[in-house]
């Protein structure tokens, strides 16, 4: 069976294509319109599709609208029929236009994807799509789960158990208790932008310290029936609200002001202990060592690690594109396990597109770039990394999801920390976000404690062993924590790079960051790489077999 996952309703618009329960293709609109998490997050851009996401999707596996068997869409609108007063305290004043927009999408994708059958189309549960996408996706797709978002169609959180492709809820929490609008209010009232800085938030925890803590523990607290509470915050009464950083001045702050610092810190103590009160009442009620996260919570990278070493579970496992994104292709693999259909695991977060070496040198040509391709493109970025030169790297197929997992990267030299300023200068960032390290998944051991390995998808913290702290202090966050992946022989020619870089240095790690510039997507395309290696003070792109070097 063939089947296309759609999401539009909230943020991050994408589309996923299974094909007899195997994961085919995934990507974000993002990618395509080159606009940051696709569309605003409001309810009257439900209307926008993520059309080519969708019809690259399809083009990939060589497929027609017309052949889909399915079309999941990560929203179910029957369910908001009725009152609305458990929706009571959230903006909710369009909310009928949300619903009235995700009940016409068979109609709007049929018109964006000509020859498909509206007939085709069925709306899922948004939390349901969540759900599919980490437990079905994962090694152990008979596995609890546990989904912790900003909010579904009534909801924000859901609790069960997979087993035999079969979903078993057991708790859920009505709106408007939400641990991620929770994180969300504070994220605006630190002066960042909901549903997209949330990141930020958890980064400037790191320099405060929780002394607000037990006034919120009052207001936010796990219930025994499975759920949580998060009564009203005056977040004015805990710390003033910050004015947003203007683009000019993000390279100018460096350290967060302390009050705002404590309360980021304050908030985040309390979110990982409910999460962990919600993870605790989970065990005692399934059977299996494993469980699986989703929902943008589950990439907070910090709760997750306390989750792995606190929660009971002998494996956890988080969806790389848990936020919303990632319900697109839960919506397809929900819809596959309701067919019957066997289910594989996702086989890696590089799900995106690829480009052939001829298209990548064609439009080197096109751009009238002098290029090389060196014998041993491997041996050639080690060494350029060694001597301290900036690398952005592009290579296979685009990550899914938000982070940069080796195949659209900046990468730099850790072993001096001007490169954590070099960098956040590069990206026109906050200076007091850190950069995250990729390892050598056979010396990770050696470098890092606390925290699962390996660690393929950066979705955990680990410390930095003390030794290390001075030999990597480009990707040692404030804390001594680093957000690290792990990187595996069979991840060429990366592998080979860090390889080469440790035979220079002795330091089997490099810093890895997103390739992108500040409020643009991560870069997708051949072109997309060139013009962001063009505006930026890049020293190397490497770009399939090629090096294209700075003009000095």
């Amino acid at each position: 069976m063939k089947i296309l996952g759609i999401n539009a309703v909230f943020h991050d618009p994408a589309a996923a294509l299974v094909v007899d329960g195997n994961v085919v293709a995934a990507a974000e609109e993002e990618r395509f319109s080159r606009r940051k998490h696709g569309k605003t997050a409001v309810p009257f851009s439900t209307w926008e599709l993520p059309t080519s996401a969708a019809q690259w999707c399809l083009a990939e596996a060589g497929l027609e609208p017309a052949d889909l068997d399915a079309v999941g869409y990560s929203y179910d609108p029957s369910i908001m029929e009725g009152e609305s007063d458990d929706l009571e305290g959230l903006d909710n004043k369009w909310e009928y236009l949300r619903t009235l927009y995700a009940q016409r999408a068979s109609g709007f994708l049929a018109t964006a994807l000509p020859g498909l059958d509206p007939a085709n189309v069925r709306h899922v549960r948004h939390h349901v799509t969540h759900a599919a996408s980490t437990a079905l996706a994962s090694p152990h797709p008979d596995s609890a789960v546990l989904v912790v978002d900003g909010r579904g169609e009534r909801t924000s959180m859901l609790a069960g158990v997979y087993r035999e492709h079969k979903l078993d809820v057991l708790a859920s929490q009505s709106l408007p208790h939400s641990l991620g609008l929770l994180y969300e209010d504070l994220t605006e009232h630190l002066g960042f932008k909901r549903s997209s800085d949330e990141y930020k938030v958890m980064a400037m925890g790191s320099y405060g310290s929780p002394r607000f803590a037990d006034y919120l523990r009052e207001r936010v607290y796990v219930c025994d029936d499975g759920g949580f509470r998060t009564e009203r915050i005056d977040w004015s009464a805990l710390a003033p609200k910050r004015r947003a950083t203007p683009p000019e001045e993000m390279s100018a702050f460096a350290r967060p002001d302390p009050v705002h610092a404590d309360l980021a810190c304050s908030v985040q103590l309390v979110v990982e202990e409910v999460l962990l009160g919600l993870v605790a009442w989970l065990r005692e009620r399934v059977d299996t060592p494993y469980l699986s996260l989703a929902g943008g919570v589950a990439l907070n990278c910090v709760a997750n690690t306390r989750i792995h070493a606190e929660g009971s579970f002998d494996e956890v496992w988080v969806q790389p594109a848990a936020g919303d994104s990632g319900t697109a292709l839960g919506a397809a693999l929900s819809l596959a396990a309701d067919f019957g259909e066997p289910i594989s695991p996702m086989p890696s977060a590089l799900l995106g597109r690829e480009f052939s070496d001829e298209q990548i040198a064609r439009t080197l040509d096109e751009a009238a770039v002098p290029y090389e391709r060196p014998a041993d493109f491997a041996a050639a970025v080690g060494d350029a990394l060694a001597d301290d030169q900036l690398i952005g790297w592009f290579q296979g197929r685009a990550e899914f999801g938000p982070r940069a997992l080796g195949a659209r990267s900046l990468l730099a030299d850790p072993r001096h920390v001007d490169n954590l300023e070099r960098l956040n200068i590069v990206k026109g960032r906050e200076q007091f976000r850190p950069v995250a390290p990729m390892v050598l998944a056979d010396r990770a051991a050696e470098i890092f404690s606390r925290g699962p390995l390996p660690s393929p998808y950066m979705l955990f913290v680990h410390d930095v062993l003390p030794q290390w702290r001075d030999r990597i202090p480009a990707v040692t966050h404030v804390d001594g924590t680093a957000r690290i992946q792990t990187v595996e022989p069979s991840q060429a020619p990366l592998h080979g790079v860090i390889s080469r870089f440790a035979e220079r240095t002795g330091v089997p790690v490099v810093v890895n960051t997103s390739f992108n510039t500040a409020g643009r997507p991560i870069v997708d395309s051949p072109r997309d790489a060139l013009e962001c290696f063009g505006s930026s003070p890049i020293d190397v792109l490497a770009i399939g077999p090629f090096l294209v070097r700075r003009a000095r």
